[in-house]
């Protein structure tokens, strides 16, 4: 009985390391030519997002004169307008003090 046992178990610990061996390569393999096509998806998203990356810089750079140009619109506004009730509020300020003095 030992001796059968001596001759099986070797003989079945062998073939199960074998089957483990093929199976781990297959699986190797296969995971290899799941990241080929991995690295194929991830070049062609970034090529999609290198063309994209020029649109948005250019849209970019169009928000950015549209902010300038009523930047520049405003503050002109704004100066006439405090051109305009400035005036009016020095002219307050003087007649009041004139008012004052007198």
């Amino acid at each position: 009985m030992d001796t059968m046992l001596d001759v099986i178990l070797p003989v079945l610990l062998f073939t199960f390391g074998i089957i483990l061996l093929i199976v781990l390569i297959v699986l190797g393999i296969k995971l290899i030519i799941m990241l080929e096509k991995v690295d194929r998806v991830v070049d062609n998203v970034e090529d999609k997002l290198n063309s994209l990356n020029s649109t948005f810089s250019l849209i970019d750079n169009v928000t950015d004169g549209i902010a300038l140009f009523s930047d520049s619109i405003v503050n002109t506004l704004a100066g006439l307008v405090y051109k305009l009730f400035g005036k009016k509020k020095k002219k307050c300020k003087k007649e009041k003090e004139e008012s004052i003095d007198e």
